[in-house]
């Protein structure tokens, strides 16, 4: 149920973090990957034996033409597309921020999204998978943050209209919702001290926490799992912690 030998797909956003990590374990369970990054992931490619492509997926022909070289270059029609490249930029408040910023976010998180919903189908095989990366911005809003939340609550629903929309092929579509993860885009110590805080397990993502997930997706092991948000949070999304509750009221318990 968990063989991927074989399995053709593209990953975008596969020079660094999570995809990276991705198409490495991905490549050495025996599955054929294009990774494609907008710099060029030649070493990383060459390390794992990929194939590298460049990328913008803010431009639909860029993520067309990727998804086209990255059938004739593996050999046949993609088994899966790992939708992952996206950018993580937060900080302004609704009234401060940019236009600009607010246009690059979009462009790169959402319309990102929906250029590899609507091209990857036409060069993958009935029966494949596609999964996105959304994130826990999707479900818990954080002040400074609202371009990002909502191109990445944006990915959740076009996760559910896509696997409407692709299941009489047997095509899956899910995403990832990660917590604070451990990557470039990650927020150092301020994302370490709210995940030890409002975390159950009190720590932050690492890169490997999250791959065994995408792998889980992509495989015959969740055939009958389309249109869901799996959240990857440590917890965070259960409630106040008892670290937290002590911080705020000096008991690790509800007050009585």
């Amino acid at each position: 149920m968990f063989d991927l030998r074989g399995k053709r797909g593209l990953i975008t956003g596969g020079g660094s973090g999570i995809g990276k990590a991705t198409a490495e374990i991905f490549a050495a369970s025996g599955a054929h990957v294009a990774i494609a990054d907008i710099v060029f992931p030649q070493e990383t490619a060459k390390r794992i034996e990929a194939v590298p492509l460049q990328c913008d997926v803010s431009d639909e022909e860029s993520v067309r033409q990727a998804f086209e070289q990255a059938r004739e270059m593996l050999g046949g029609d993609l088994d899966f597309a790992i939708l992952n490249a996206g950018v993580g930029d937060v900080g302004p408040t609704i009234t401060e921020q940019s236009s600009a910023l607010l246009e690059k976010v979009t462009r790169i998180n959402y319309w990102g999204t929906v250029y590899g919903l609507k091209h990857a189908p036409t060069v993958m095989a009935d029966g494949g998978a596609i999964v996105s990366t959304s994130s826990m911005a999707a479900f818990i809003n954080v002040p400074g943050s609202s371009a990002y939340s909502a191109s990445k609550k944006a990915v959740v629903s076009l996760t559910e209209m896509a696997a409407l929309e692709l299941g009489a092929r047997g095509i899956r579509v899910n995403c990832v919702c990660p917590g604070y993860t451990e990557t470039s885009m990650g927020s150092g110590e301020e994302g370490r001290q709210i995940c030890e805080s409002f975390t159950a397990l009190g720590r932050v993502a690492t890169v490997d926490d999250m791959t065994g997930v995408f792998y889980f997706l992509v495989s015959k092991a969740s055939q009958y799992i389309t249109g869901q948000a799996l959240k990857v949070d440590g917890g965070w999304s259960c409630g106040p912690t008892p670290t937290l509750l002590s911080i705020i009221t000096g008991s690790s318990q509800a007050p009585g």
